[in-house]
């Protein structure tokens, strides 16, 4: 077995946090792991062999040891992410939404920012929001964006030195930024706060900046003013009642995780509420099996491939404790600026919501690997 060939190696590793990687006979990564202690997690593939098929494929294939030290566990646990991103490891449990919906990007890394429709979500300084199902309501979105705040569509340079605005602005889908004198700086940018909270589903926030806003122009006699305000702020109700179906106030942000794992390989669901509201889902699961992972281990994997591309709200719920608890806690709380906790709730709405969701992982893991079965389902919407 190729992995006894190592023992000596391995023998020889430190007791120290870090990074290990396992290579086969053509050179390639075929697995990446973290460890608190890099000798003992890694001696205990010594006597591995015969745990699971998946397992043992492993170990056959091992030819090469390499590792990493860090700091930390935490440190440990940010290179493998990045690691596994990179090189996508065979035997590593890699997750993927099957689904190529689209998302709306607010360019806030440019002066005078745009929503535009993207295909993914980059770490890029751009606020990301989505994804939109149907694929239609990104573009519906996008459109409200101008017609609701005046968000510009344009790709021109702004400097505000334009003479006169164009057709957008006589349309009242653009509150030109172009031109000075119609829409300073400060302007805009209160229009792309707006747009924000919008987008982050933060409703009841804008309805109320909108409501004073709709006071002070009436006030002021601007009654054509306040009446666009007013329907401004109509649009945006009836959206959010008809978007959002399930709702509990209490809840406030979260996101909620449910998971189905199973010879097969693996299905996880994870509801996010914003506002108390349930305001999208997303569908992640293996191409294969993961045979001797349990769910636990599979939750692990799924955050950190999840909040790759995402901030992790304060809290996030979850069935089952994550292996590496702490170390993920401290590692999303570290690089996205405020605290995060996992939650395993016992009881009442929050472990409903939980079960929810495992409960739709459920129906994901028959529509991925029996079709037949699926038929026979039908996936809870929210």
């Amino acid at each position: 077995m190729a992995i006894r060939e190592l023992k000596e190696q391995i023998a020889r590793l430190p007791e120290q946090p870090g990074v290990y990687l396992y290579f086969n006979a053509s050179g390639e990564t075929i697995y990446v792991g973290k460890a608190r202690a890099l000798r003992d997690r890694v001696r205990n593939y010594l006597g591995a062999y015969g745990t699971s098929p998946k397992t043992d494929a492993l170990l056959d294939d091992i030819v090469r040891l390499e590792f990493i030290v860090t700091d930390s566990v935490v440190e440990a646990l940010a290179l493998e992410n990045n690691l596994i991103k990179q090189r996508s490891p065979k035997y590593n449990i890699l997750l993927r939404d099957d689904k190529n919906y689209p998302y709306l990007q607010l360019t806030t890394t440019e002066a005078f920012p745009r929503v535009l429709v993207a295909r993914g979500v980059e770490r890029d300084g751009n606020l990301y929001a989505g994804p939109f199902m149907p694929a239609r309501f990104a573009r519906k979105t996008m459109s409200l964006t101008h017609g609701l705040f005046g968000i510009r569509s344009c790709n021109e340079v702004i400097t505000g030195a334009r003479n006169r605005p164009c057709l957008e602005y006589d349309i009242k889908r653009c509150i030109a930024p172009c031109v000075a004198s119609i829409c300073s700086p400060d302007d805009y940018a209160r229009a792309v706060a707006r747009t924000r909270l919008f987008l982050e589903g933060r409703n009841d926030e804008l309805t109320s900046d909108l409501r004073q806003q709709m006071f002070e122009a009436s006030d002021a006699e601007h009654f054509e003013e306040a009446a666009q305000i007013r329907d401004s702020i109509r649009t945006i109700q009836a959206l959010g009642d008809r978007q959002q179906k399930m709702a509990t106030i209490h809840l406030n942000n979260r996101d909620v995780f449910g998971a189905k794992v199973g010879p097969a390989g693996a299905a996880v669901m994870v509801f996010q509420v914003r506002g108390g509201r349930v305001v999208e889902r997303v569908d992640l699961g293996t191409d294969a099996a993961i045979v001797g992972r349990d769910e636990s281990e599979v939750l692990a994997a799924a955050i950190q491939q999840f909040y790759e591309i995402r901030v992790a709200p304060p809290e996030v719920h979850l069935p089952v404790e994550p292996e590496e608890r702490e170390a993920l806690e401290t590692w999303l709380s570290e690089r996205d600026g405020h605290r995060v906790r996992f939650i395993v709730p016992q009881r009442g709405d929050k472990r409903g919501l939980v079960d929810l969701a495992s409960r739709n992982a459920g129906i994901s893991y028959q529509s991925r690997f029996n079709t037949e079965t699926a038929a026979q389902y039908d996936a809870l919407t929210t």
